[in-house]
């Protein structure tokens, strides 16, 4: 009793100090997949008594709930969430529209509450919110389907050689063996001609309001258990006849995503069930790896435990530096 006595005090003065602060507050929880982030997330908004909106750039859209983890319609009564199964598979959808969408929702927040929680694992996302994004170049249809249609026939490798022949400056500094920023790339190149690095003027944007940032981290033994066990849970749960739903719409960027792809490969026969399970789970290791790679370079960043529920006293040290 005398514990929560003492811990409601402590969250009520916590919210009078948020209260007297000038600048509206964004908590931003990024890690990597499987870690823990949204059931993290919800204990953060329901702490403050506020909302959330997700940087994930896939859970955005409707046809895709199993493979892409979604919160489950308990998780997302409980607390409102942004950017969830708002857009259709068909919609193309990048950093730049995120960021435009998040500003308002973070503005719409702000009507009410000075504290915002933002969530996800799409780096690109995140950062397109916190610092801006240069203005990307159109890319018509039928070059995004013959990119893809390359990567799907000839693999990860044939993006590499491409990049590496055609546009040395970007593969200088590539995430190398990220195939969604290399066929990203490889697009503006074919419809415009110009190196991706072209358009990038790596000007940061002042946002008014303070940003904080808390990265989710566990031991790599126990996050690769996590993955194996999600993906299990993901097939128990239907993910094959989820992917079986979508093979109408596989040519689309949001399907070019680990736990589709694998399965799409299954239904053209090119493999068992069993293998290409195991491709999911070896798929998502590498992806999960390839977001702390992003997430640590970000030296703004506190990295912690995933706790599901930290104490009021963790954020003064941060809120008032």
């Amino acid at each position: 009793m005398k514990y929560r006595e003492r811990e409601r005090r402590h969250r009520k003065n916590f919210r009078k100090e948020i209260s007297m602060e000038e600048k509206n507050t964004i908590i931003l929880i990024s890690g990597p997949t499987a870690v823990g982030k949204t059931a993290f997330a919800i204990a953060l908004a329901k702490q403050f008594d506020t909302q959330i909106i997700s940087a994930d750039s896939r859970q955005c859209y409707r046809e895709m709930c199993i493979g892409v983890a979604r919160p489950t319609e308990e998780e997302l009564a409980s607390v409102k969430h942004y950017f969830i199964a708002t857009h259709a598979v068909t919609e193309d959808l990048n950093a730049g529209s995120f960021e435009k969408y998040a500003l308002a929702a973070a503005d719409e927040i702000f009507q009410k509450n000075k504290v915002a929680v933002m969530v996800g694992g799409t780096g690109l996302y995140s950062k397109a919110f916190c610092e801006g994004i240069d203005p990307m170049p159109v890319v018509p249809a039928e070059v995004r389907s013959r990119v893809i249609a390359g990567y799907e026939q000839k693999g990860l490798i044939w993006l590499q050689k491409e990049l590496q022949e055609k546009d040395p400056a970007f593969w200088k500094v590539a995430e190398q063996q990220n195939p969604q920023r290399l066929m990203r790339a490889l697009e503006v190149l074919y419809a415009t001609g110009q190196s991706i690095m072209d358009f990038r003027t790596e000007k940061k944007v002042q946002r008014p309001f303070r940003i904080i940032k808390i990265g989710l981290q566990l031991p790599k033994e126990v996050l690769h258990d996590r993955i194996h066990q999600r993906v299990d849970q993901m097939m128990d749960s239907g993910l094959l006849n989820e992917v079986r739903s979508l093979l109408p719409y596989r040519s689309h960027n949001a399907l070019q995503t680990v736990g589709y792809k694998e399965l799409f490969d299954h239904l053209d026969g090119k493999n068992d069930l069993a293998q290409a399970i195991a491709n999911i789970k070896a798929n998502t290791r590498h992806y999960a790896k390839r977001q702390m790679t992003w997430f640590t370079k970000d030296t703004e960043t506190v990295w912690i435990k995933p706790f599901e529920k930290l104490p009021p006293s963790f954020f003064f040290p941060i809120l008032h530096s």
